[in-house]
């Protein structure tokens, strides 16, 4: 007896950014699946398939964004109910990584928290995670299966390269940030620097912007960075950098966090434009500030789900620069 067997794609998503879900699903050209998503009256979180997913690779989108606890569990329940229900693989799909910046111990007694989140995903049922643009690429480490790392740097560098006249410094915004900032220079053919910074190690979300080592005098500066959250690093850099005299500046990040006061330090700080992508859903008053550009990740992502289903190259993608 000859048994043929095929594969068989499946794509859900929770409730955090739905309109990115339905994005990919327009670029592969399915339907997003079908699923009961609701609370109980204490808040507790029930999914459910209503379909049957007995034998599918099954990839299940979401960005943890506010209520990013309540999103995680959202994405870590719809992972195991679709493993009860005999799913084939199943990808949890991260554009943005809750906890990320929380993956090492700065204190004594402090958790590791990134850690603990890859172990919840591996007991939830996850086969594989696919993210972009992680705090930081040790992440991957903590998760024993496969880890897509990609990467929006080719989206926004191509971006930039149709709005930069004249020369360009990429900036990090502080020290640890300066591979980030290489690999955006070697795209836009551009010098590096980095804002040196002083931060209290005990105090969330505050940095004070001390110096600028790199030429920005007379150049466009574009600060890049992972994230904006509450906004105060990239309007302390960009103020400096007017001061050093940067021409032009722009901020390039691929999570649009935003956390309040971000879009009011945005406003008044010296920078022409903001770049971000739409891995995280942004309020009304965000998507109407006129220096705020959103760029879509959903071709790349659509793109790196149909590899992992077809078990071809993702790193093939981005030529090697996703690591």
């Amino acid at each position: 007896m000859e048994l043929v067997t095929r594969k068989r794609f499946m794509l859900f998503t929770g409730s955090a950014n739905p309109e990115l879900a339905e994005a990919v699903a327009d670029e592969l050209g399915v339907r997003l699946g079908k699923i009961q998503l609701s609370r109980f009256a204490n808040t507790e979180v029930y999914t459910r398939p209503s379909e049957s997913v007995r034998g599918y690779d099954c990839f299940v989108i979401q960005s943890h964004a506010p209520e990013i606890n309540f999103h995680i569990m959202e994405q870590l329940i719809l992972i195991d109910a679709l493993k009860r229900a005999s799913a084939h693989r199943i990808t949890a799909v991260v554009p943005f990584f809750g906890y990320a910046r929380a993956d090492k111990k700065v204190l004594p007694r402090e958790p590791i928290s990134a850690r603990l989140m890859s172990d919840l995903f591996l007991a939830a049922g996850a086969d594989r995670i696919v993210s972009v643009d992680l705090h930081t690429g040790q992440i991957q480490g903590f998760f024993p299966k496969p880890f897509d790392h990609l990467t929006a740097l080719p989206i926004v560098t191509d971006y930039l390269k149709e709005r930069l006249d004249g020369p360009t410094t990429v900036v990090s915004p502080d020290a640890g940030g300066v591979k980030r900032a290489e690999k955006y220079a070697r795209y836009l053919g551009a010098f590096v620097a980095f804002v040196h910074k002083r931060r209290e190690l005990d105090v969330h979300n505050e940095s004070q912007a001390l110096t600028v080592v790199g030429a920005v005098r007379g150049r466009n500066a574009v600060i890049v960075d992972d994230m904006i959250d509450t906004g105060g690093t990239v309007e302390n850099a960009a103020r400096l950098l007017r001061e050093r005299g940067a021409r032009k500046v722009y901020v390039a990040a691929t999570h649009p966090v935003l956390s309040p006061p971000a879009l009011n330090r945005l406003k008044k700080a010296p920078i022409d434009e903001v770049v971000v992508t739409d891995t995280l859903p942004i309020s009304k008053e965000a998507r109407d500030f006129d220096k705020l550009t959103r760029l879509s990740v959903a071709p790349m992502l659509a793109e790196a789900l149909q590899a992992i289903f077809m078990d071809s190259s993702v790193s093939a993608l981005f030529l090697g620069d996703n690591n």
